[in-house]
This record gives C-alpha cells, sequence and structure tokens, in this order.
C-alpha cells in the first residue's frame, strides 16, 4: 500500500527527512566526521517535541495510574543481565556475505528479497506498484535482479506472501533454510550469505579500572525496576497492585542500523512495569472504563495462517473471547490507545499486533505491540508483555532477596503438606563443603517431588537427589540424616510473587512516526513549489505561537514584548518573527516546524489592543482582545478545546488574505 500525507496525497520520504534535517528535528551525530550509523542528535525542535510527548506521557500515565516513578542507572553489571537471561537471549540473527564481509540481519534479508520479487511479479502482470521511498544514501548500492519483472507461479506467490506473515516467527536455523530453499542471495555480491547465527544485541563494558567487574549499557529500564521491587513496595505501604514507571536512555548494538530514527543504538524508553496478582484471572478495577474501546487487532492465529487480516474488536471483547489474555494487559492496550491518539498519532495507521510463540521474549505470556504506518512499513513502537513473575523470580532466587507480597487473611486456611527434616548436626559434617548446595537443592523440591521422595525413603531407606555441580549430579541421603513426613499447618498470611504486565514505549519511534502522520504540503494556485506542514496537536507541538508584527515599525515593538513576557509567564512557549519576510513566507516557514498559532501584530493592534490569532491547518484567524485572545490559546494548547471552538466564540477576522503572500522558497 503506498503512503499517504495526512491530507491523503503521494507521500515522499525524502523531500519530509531533508525538510526535518534543514529544520534541526534531529541530525546525525558527528556529521563532521562522516557520523556513526545509528546515531542522532536532535536540535531545538526536536528536543521541544520529545519534552512535550514525555510529559504528556507522565500526566496520560504516571500522573492517571498513581505510579511510582523511578531513575535507575544505565550501567549495569554483568551479574544482573545474566540472571535476567538478556546475556543468554537478547540478540538477533545475523548472516555474513562471504565474499564482501557484508553483516546482514537475517529475517530483513529474506522480507527484503521476497517482497521484491512480489512487486516484480506485480510488474509482469502488469500492475502498478508504488515505488517504495529509499534512503538515498542507499542508492549506490547494487541491487542486480532483485526487482527484474519476472512472473512467479501462483502457489509461489502463496508461499512468499506466507512467509512473510509469520517472518517475526522463525529462528536463526528456519531463515537459513528459507535462505537455501530461495536461493536468496545478497545484491551487492551476487553471493549466498553464510548460515545465520546468534548476535547479542548489548554493549559490553568494565566497570571499574580493572576488567574484573563485567558491566553492560542496559538494553530495558526494566531491570532497575525489578531489583527495587521490595523497597517499592514498602513505600507503597504494602499495598497491591501497583506500577512503577521509568523513562531514560538505552542501548543496544543493532547488526546494521538504518531507517532513519526508527532502528539506532541508543535511544529513549518509558517502561511502566504494573504489578498484579495472578490470582483471580488478573481483573484490572478500571477495566470497565475502557471496555467499550475499539482496537484494531492482528491476533496470532491469523498471521501463523499466513494471513495479514485486522480485526476492529472492542477491548471488552477481545478480553472476554481470550484472544486478548487478561484484563489489566487490555486495560492497558487501550491506554496506550488513547495516549497515541492524545499526541496526533494517525488512527487509521495503527494497529495491535500480538507476538507469535518464537518471537515472544523469554520471559513473555503474552505480548501485543502497538504498531504505526509508515513508508517504511508497520513499525513496532509501543510492546506491552505480560511478563508473569519471570524477573522477580529469577532475581529472587539468584539473591535470596523478598521479592514477593506478603499479606494478612482474612480467614486463616489449613494446609497439608509433605515437610522436610534435615539433621543438622549430622547432615553438615557428612556432606562437607557440598552440605549448603545440597540443603538449598533438598528445599526447592516440589511437593510432588517429596511426596515420591518419601515412598522412596520408606522402601529404601535411602533417597537420591539431583544437585547440579555436586559429584555427577546424583547425590544420596540416608534415612539417618532427613525425614520427610505430611503435615498440617494454618496459615494467617498469604505470599505470592506478583505478575507483571510491562507496557514499554519506543520514544524516538513514536516521535518519527508523529513526523510522517502529521505532515502534508500546502500547495500554490501560481504553481509554485507546495509547503510543508506539520500539522503536531497543540499540546505536542515544539512551540505553540508565533508572534508576528506586520513590520519592522517601532510601534509594534513594546507589544510584541509584553505579549511574549506574558504567554512565558503562562508556560507557553513562543517565537518572534520580526524579519523582512512577508507575513505570508514568516507563517510558511513556522508550519514547517509544526508551530499551531500565530499571533499577528499590525496598526489596529496598537490602537485598541486587539490582535488576530491564526491557525496553522486551516489558515482561518479570529480578532480579540489580548485576555480572549490568550484564554483561546490556553484552551487549545491544554487540548480542553479545538479550533473550530474558538471560530464559535471569537470573531472570525475577514481581512487580507495573508496567505495569498509568496510561498517560502
Amino acid at each position: 500500500m503506498a503512503t499517504t500525507t495526512l491530507k491523503g496525497t503521494p507521500f515522499d520520504r525524502q523531500v519530509l527527512d531533508s525538510m526535518l534535517r534543514r529544520r534541526l528535528f534531529y541530525t546525525p551525530s558527528f556529521e563532521i566526521y562522516n557520523g556513526t550509523a545509528g546515531l542522532y542528535d536532535y536540535g531545538p525542535p526536536g528536543c521541544a517535541l520529545q519534552a512535550n510527548i514525555i510529559d504528556l506521557w507522565r500526566k496520560h500515565f504516571v500522573l492517571e495510574e498513581d505510579m511510582l516513578e523511578v531513575d535507575c542507572t544505565a550501567l549495569t553489571p554483568a551479574e544482573i543481565l545474566k540472571t535476567s537471561g538478556h546475556v543468554d537471549k537478547f540478540a538477533d540473527w545475523m548472516c555474513k556475505d562471504p565474499k564482501n564481509g557484508d553483516i546482514i540481519r537475517a529475517d530483513h534479508f529474506v522480507e527484503e528479497i521476497l517482497e521484491s520479487r512480489l512487486k516484480g511479479d506485480k510488474a509482469a502482470r502488469g500492475v502498478t506498484v508504488a515505488a517504495k521511498e529509499e534512503d538515498p544514501k542507499k542508492k549506490k548500492k547494487k541491487t542486480k535482479g532483485i526487482a527484474e519483472a519476472v512472473k512467479l507461479e501462483d502457489a509461489v506467490v502463496k508461499e512468499y506472501e506466507e512467509v512473510l506473515a509469520k517472518i517475526d516467527n522463525y529462528n536463526g536455523e528456519e531463515l537459513g533454510e528459507l535462505i537455501k530453499k530461495y536461493e536468496l542471495k545478497n545484491p551487492a555480491t551476487d553471493v549466498q550469505p553464510e548460515p545465520p547465527v546468534a548476535f547479542n544485541l548489548m554493549f559490553q563494558t568494565a566497570i571499574g579500572p580493572s576488567s574484573n567487574a563485567p558491566g553492560y549499557l542496559r538494553p530495558e529500564t526494566a531491570q532497575g525496576q525489578f531489583v527495587n521491587f521490595a523497597k517499592l513496595l514498602e513505600f507503597n505501604q504494602q499495598q497491591m497492585p501497583f506500577a512503577s514507571a521509568s523513562i531514560g536512555k538505552s542501548f543496544r548494538n543493532e547488526i546494521s542500523p538504518r531507517s532513519g530514527l526508527l532502528r539506532v543504538r541508543e535511544f529513549l524508553m518509558a517502561e511502566i512495569e504494573h504489578f498484579v496478582d495472578p490470582e483471580g484471572g488478573k481483573k484490572h478495577p478500571r477495566f470497565h472504563e475502557v471496555a467499550d474501546i475499539e482496537l484494531v487487532l492482528l491476533n496470532k492465529h491469523t498471521q501463523l495462517s499466513g494471513k495479514t487480516d485486522l480485526d476492529k474488536v472492542t477491548i471488552g471483547k477481545a478480553v472476554a473471547d481470550g484472544t486478548v489474555d487478561n484484563e489489566t494487559l487490555g486495560y492497558f492496550l487501550a491506554r496506550i490507545h488513547l495516549f497515541l491518539k492524545k499526541i496526533g498519532v494517525d488512527q487509521s495507521k495503527i494497529r495491535f499486533r500480538q507476538h507469535m510463540a518464537n518471537e515472544m521474549a523469554h520471559y513473555a505470556a503474552d505480548c501485543w505491540d502497538a504498531e504505526l504506518q509508515t513508508s517504511y512499513g508497520w513499525i513496532e513502537c509501543v510492546g506491552c508483555a505480560d511478563r508473569s513473575a519471570y524477573d522477580l523470580t529469577v532475581h529472587a532466587k539468584k539473591t535470596g532477596a523478598p521479592l514477593f507480597v506478603r499479606e494478612r487473611l482474612d480467614k486463616p486456611i489449613t494446609i497439608e503438606e509433605w515437610q522436610i527434616d534435615l539433621d543438622k548436626k549430622k547432615f553438615g559434617p557428612f556432606f562437607k563443603k557440598d552440605g549448603k548446595t545440597i540443603e538449598t537443592a533438598i528445599e526447592a523440591l516440589s511437593q510432588e517431588k517429596r511426596e515420591a521422595l518419601a515412598q522412596d525413603l520408606k522402601a529404601d531407606g535411602k533417597i537420591t537427589v539431583d544437585v547440579e555441580g555436586v559429584g555427577n549430579g546424583k547425590v544420596e541421603v540416608s534415612k539417618d540424616l532427613i525425614a520427610i513426613e505430611r503435615r498440617t499447618r494454618t496459615e494467617n498470611t498469604r505470599e505470592y510473587t506478583p505478575n507483571v504486565i510491562e507496557p514499554s514505549f519506543g520514544i524516538g519511534r513514536i516521535l518519527y512516526c508523529l513526523f510522517e502522520h502529521n505532515y502534508w504540503t500546502r500547495g500554490s494556485d501560481g504553481g509554485d513549489e507546495a509547503r510543508g506542514v506539520l500539522s503536531f496537536p497543540p499540546t505536542v507541538a515544539p512551540t505553540k505561537v508565533l508572534l508576528v508584527p506586520l513590520s519592522s515599525n517601532e510601534s509594534f515593538k513594546p507589544l510584541v514584548k509584553d505579549m511574549s513576557l506574558k504567554l512565558r509567564a503562562l508556560g507557553i512557549s513562543s517565537r518572534v518573527d520580526d524579519s523582512s519576510a512577508s507575513i505570508g513566507k514568516r507563517y510558511s516557514r513556522n508550519d514547517e516546524l509544526g508551530t499551531p498559532l500565530g499571533i499577528t501584530i499590525d496598526f489596529q493592534s496598537v490602537k485598541d489592543k486587539t490582535f488576530t490569532l491564526r491557525d496553522r491547518d486551516s489558515t482561518k484567524q479570529v480578532r480579540a482582545d489580548e485576555d480572549s485572545i490568550f484564554a483561546a490559546i490556553r484552551s487549545l494548547v491544554d487540548g480542553s478545546k479545538v479550533w473550530a471552538d474558538i471560530e464559535k466564540e471569537l470573531p472570525v477576522f475577514e481581512g487580507q488574505d495573508l496567505e495569498a503572500e509568496l510561498p517560502v522558497r
């Protein structure tokens, strides 16, 4: 499907990218040194847009849900990430080209070549295919044979489409088989790459002057929240459920970063860890507030059948029929949807895609991604995972820290269980240095295993226990050292490890998608070049108000200064453009920056202190006194009103058509 602008016209990524760099929304890092792939700096408007998105995120989630915000270190000892599973499992599959040494990400390689062959098939069948926008820096690359108009068998087309629908579900071995089966070759060398191997995405470092304390730059902000769980629970007066939140930089050593801001090596994340009691189906007390919100869903069953059909259903129905695992997960999917809508995501370009089995993170029980459609395709911008009790369990097991909840029961409960008694006086001396390891292994035995061992002890006078790292892994314990009996005990408290629902936001990706979703061009009747506009909602726009004196006449300066100070006092960002350019040009170049409102100060303003207020998108204007103009600006910036409301409340200004001025060239 061809990408379109906000107004539905054909989208040109190169034009937008050129405008964003020219207006310093962002720029490649270290560009005067030829740059480094996957690293970008934000300029003034980019910083302001990001800060406004984060501010709205805090209000929408942290404030609204009464979350506990923490700011944890990015430098993480290796032991923590080894325990969490990241050292062993946080990897992508990469292939090496044997001819030129290129490193290629395997799933992207398969995806691009099969998509190109399908495009060639359509061309051969006479079907018009919209050209995919390319990064101008990559046009020098040899693209031999991958975009040729070659007709494929219908069965092959269907097979390719099915592979692409579930591309995220293949492991390294399966990707290697696809490369061989379809004879996929690197277009740059016409050589088939070597079989895929796993590449860990974390940046490794050493903490301190010696290399004895290895560490990593964190790949996510979550682990800092998990290891502080007991302290946060105490801070929250032992009350469950509760959520922590964190906003900060994370780092991933991407194999071949491209696609601009969408795949970078350093990025800002905003993550929530909502801790919930696993008993009772993970209900959420506010789920009824969002139950009727409709979401566009792409579930795992549809993808595994090789399709990409979307369902538009209420989150209430999706939870009720089991598509979404539980209410708390569903609640956050709906709240994510509302947040993305609030900041200006095009509602026709959003879907929630469920993870398939193989692509599910090692800790997740269910996971959905909020994906936004761009010229690069569907881009994952928010992940919402049910991490079950994985993280707290592994960290507690490793450290012995009490990462659980203890709550008093209204009614005591009676528990029958198999209990183990060790004769400590004999046990330690008998097993010597291995005693503690064996004791820990015995204490960790499940009720089922204890019952079976009790029978062994009765029949044989001894038991055999699996203990990793001791002897051959099997340890015999005789009945004079151990007793296993079934007993009854009364419990007045309940202990449990909370489950975690984790919404995780990639702020840079969301920011880029907002550029594409809010970009359009304003044409000119005179055949002049189109003028770019970024229609950010006033709540997140980098600058809210442009102050435009009609000319450089001295009588305007006190009014400009006074209005600028008053807007600043209200916490509303503004800029003055008193250049010699025409008013049309001045408004046009600030439309490129996404500035939603403009105040024109003219000779009438000097006489009666009235001003015109201009709307960026419609270019319509109203005129009123200063207090009315400021009240209108406040209501637009805080999102309580839209421009149509202002037009009903204030007199429409039918003066000179300032937009007829010459456009910016």
